[in-house]
């Protein structure tokens, strides 16, 4: 395998976390973080699922899907097999093997096992406000955030955003650039919030350089140069230090999860301590 990640997507009708759940189990069985997950939710018309296996086909991607309409599972294995496009049915197989065992017809409604409260929609809710948030955009919208991460590019700010908006928790993600100071607006809101994510030099040159082979670019851009490397942690460091309040959690070779895992212990501790 090249040193580009190669990449899952997942198409789903209802929010994607059982396909989620499934592969992130999978993937873990390997050493690195071989592959970067996509995830594409509350997929339910003909033309967003063809979208999305173009996409897949032009990615060279593994396409995972649950959806539990069978004219739409049928259109996926025609367009999957139609474009090349490996793909596995995650919910078609034992839908059929259990309604032939229970001698009844499932409902066929997305997301049937998700019960439509206010945790539903507040987990919708949060995965916009991730997006919308991703990258230091609206800063004005920190002071609303649950979460906000801080790193300098490629220290999973993105993935790990994603991963605890689905568990319902509005995350926002600030990038820290060497020579930039950061909005004024990350000093100013509850600094329990923050979350600081560093990653040694090895595993950035690393995964810096495979970025800089996927996009086709010269080895020796600045981006992936070591020195350079060395000088935007150094940059990180110095900020991280002036602001000690703010956890500093090492992401180098850890799953999303086990980070994840990290952020919300600290932040259940610190409101612990606020209650009593």
């Amino acid at each position: 395998m090249s040193a580009a990640k190669k990449k899952i997507m997942i198409l789903s009708d209802s929010t994607g976390d059982t396909a989620e759940k499934v592969a992130r189990a999978v993937l873990a069985q390997f050493d690195t973080e071989v592959a970067r997950v996509d995830i594409f939710p509350r997929v339910r018309s003909v033309g967003e699922i063809e979208g999305i296996v173009e996409r897949a086909a032009a990615d060279d991607a593994l396409l995972l899907h649950t959806t539990v309409n069978a004219e739409h599972r049928e259109l996926l294995s025609r367009l999957c097999a139609e474009a090349n496009v490996e793909n596995v049915d995650l919910i078609g197989t034992l839908l059929g093997k259990v309604a032939l065992f229970l001698d009844a017809q499932p409902r066929a409604v997305p997301g049937g096992h998700h019960q439509v409260n206010d945790d539903y929609f507040r987990r919708i809710e949060a995965v916009e406000f991730a997006v919308k948030n991703d990258d230091g955009q609206h800063p004005r919208n920190l002071a609303r955030a649950d979460v906000v991460l801080v790193g300098i590019s490629r220290t999973s700010k993105t993935p790990l955003s994603t991963y605890l908006a689905q568990r319902g928790y509005k995350v926002a993600n600030v990038p820290i650039v060497k020579g930039i100071e950061p909005p004024a607006e990350l000093f100013t809101i509850d600094q329990d919030k923050i979350f600081a994510l560093q990653i040694s030099a090895d595993a950035l040159f690393r995964i810096r350089q495979a970025r800089l082979q996927t996009l086709g670019m010269p080895s020796d851009t600045a981006y992936g140069v070591r020195d350079h490397i060395l000088k935007e942690i150094g940059y990180a460091q110095q900020i991280f230090d002036a602001n000690p309040h703010w956890p500093v959690l090492d992401v180098t070779d850890k799953a999303i999860e086990e980070t994840a895992a990290n952020v919300l212990s600290i932040r259940q501790q610190r409101e612990e301590r606020r209650k009593g």
